[in-house]
């Protein structure tokens, strides 16, 4: 409820002063998501990065955006926002699983802003209506797309 001083258990983006809902995500994208998620872990086993869901919350403090990329890795340990102690920054892989309603923001707005990501290496958008995956490499001149 509003105003009871209890924290929202529905997910917000944050940027540049507005607070924008998440809409939730349907079949595809939990099955997607599912796959690649469990894939990711047993490839990662042994190495030094982690994949996390999207209730891992995610800062770029150089443009201010908060928000929960779908899968994001860190390779060089999680290192805590100076905002709290349960937001993070610097991963080094972003996967988004588009879905209709977010495809356009998701490839638009939201990955312009991912590319401010100094410790950043690819981000990967997932159509989870067709049979699309696009990988972006970032190499270190920060040259995209």
């Amino acid at each position: 409820m509003p105003g009871d001083g209890k924290p929202s258990t529905a997910k917000h983006e944050y940027y540049m002063g507005e607070i924008l809902a998440m809409s939730g995500a349907g079949g595809n994208h939990n099955e997607i998501f599912s796959n690649i998620f469990l894939e990711l872990g047993n490839k990662l086993k042994s190495k030094p990065c982690r994949p996390y869901g999207s209730d891992m919350r995610m800062n770029i403090p150089e443009n201010t955006l908060f928000t929960y990329p779908d899968i994001s890795i860190y390779c060089n340990g999680l290192m805590h926002s100076d905002v709290d102690e349960e937001t993070f920054i610097l991963p080094t892989v972003i996967i988004e699983i588009l879905s209709p309603s977010t495809k356009n923001y998701d490839e638009g707005k939201r990955f312009n802003l991912y590319k401010d990501i100094p410790s950043l290496k690819e981000c990967i958008m997932i159509d989870s209506e067709s049979i699309s995956v696009e990988a972006y490499y970032i190499n270190e001149k920060k040259n995209r797309r």
